[in-house]
């Protein structure tokens, strides 16, 4: 299934119009997602981990399509856009914003928690909107001064620097940042029962800790992998009913190094998107 003119490309994702295929009507609109396809036969997909498949395919790592007028897609993996949402603001949701809610749903956040995020990026910049939705407190942690602005107007309770603990203990805590500190910090400021998901596909290490402070008491330290279909289509619909807007830098497609270095290193605050 090609969308036509995939306009903007948050890294790979893809905002686009459908022109042929099966399954999708031509001329809609939909985003392609970081998962483009699981193979749907492996024990994980047969118990609905689809997010944990043995064989899945990436949009532009393991599947080519992102940085062109056309991309080639599956169609059950395309996500109808709803119309309340923009191209520009749609594009980091497919990733930035449903790896973050994914985050969410393994940590078990709950209407009304106290949560803390523990750096501040494109993904918890659109986290921390859903959890103002929900009623949660949030607490944010960061190491950039320009990312912990943003968190405090975007309604953070309390801001601090990377390591820093939250000034009360916390129900849940997502950290995104790639660091160990990080996650141990975000473990010491969990009440008993707790739960800490790390959002990261790499961390430096993960440094040695003392169990009886720090774990004992049934805290639990939870990873995040990918995510499937059904968070794809809950997230996106919730985008919608509460109005979620991103902070996007765009760049023309002529800058995209610009764009991917800006985002490696850390250096604009939301998101970045790529226009053709």
């Amino acid at each position: 299934m090609p969308p036509r003119n995939p306009r903007l490309i948050p890294g790979h994702q893809i905002v686009g119009e459908v022109v042929a295929g099966e399954g999708v009507a031509k001329g809609s609109r939909v985003g392609v997602s970081w998962l483009g396809g699981v193979d749907g036969t492996c024990t994980y997909c047969r118990r609905g981990m689809e997010n944990l498949c043995d064989a899945p395919t990436f949009t532009g790592y393991s599947v080519d399509g992102g940085y062109s007028e056309y991309a080639l897609a599956r169609a059950d993996f395309c996500f109808p856009i709803p119309a309340a949402l923009d191209d520009l603001h749609a594009a980091p949701l497919l990733c930035a914003g449903i790896i973050g809610f994914r985050a969410i749903r393994v940590a078990g956040v709950e209407k009304g928690d106290r949560v803390g995020l523990f750096g501040f990026g494109a993904s918890a910049h659109l986290t921390i909107r859903v959890l103002g939705a929900w009623g949660c407190e949030v607490y944010v942690s960061s190491r950039r001064e320009s990312h912990r602005k943003l968190a405090e107007s975007l309604g953070a309770k309390w801001v601090g620097k990377e390591t820093d603990r939250p000034p009360v203990q916390i129900d849940r805590a997502l950290t995104f940042a790639p660091s160990g500190d990080v996650v141990i910090a975000a473990l010491a400021s969990l009440r008993k029962g707790g739960v800490v998901a790390i959002n990261a596909i790499h961390l430096d290490r993960m440094p040695q800790f003392d169990y009886d402070k720090l774990l004992w008491g049934e805290r639990q330290i939870r990873s995040v992998t990918n995510m499937t279909r059904a968070n794809a289509r809950d997230f996106l619909n919730l985008a919608a009913e509460i109005k979620l807007t991103a902070k996007v830098t765009s760049f023309p497609l002529t800058r995209v190094n610009e764009a991917l270095a800006a985002v490696k290193n850390d250096a604009i605050d939301g998101a970045a998107v790529v226009v053709p």
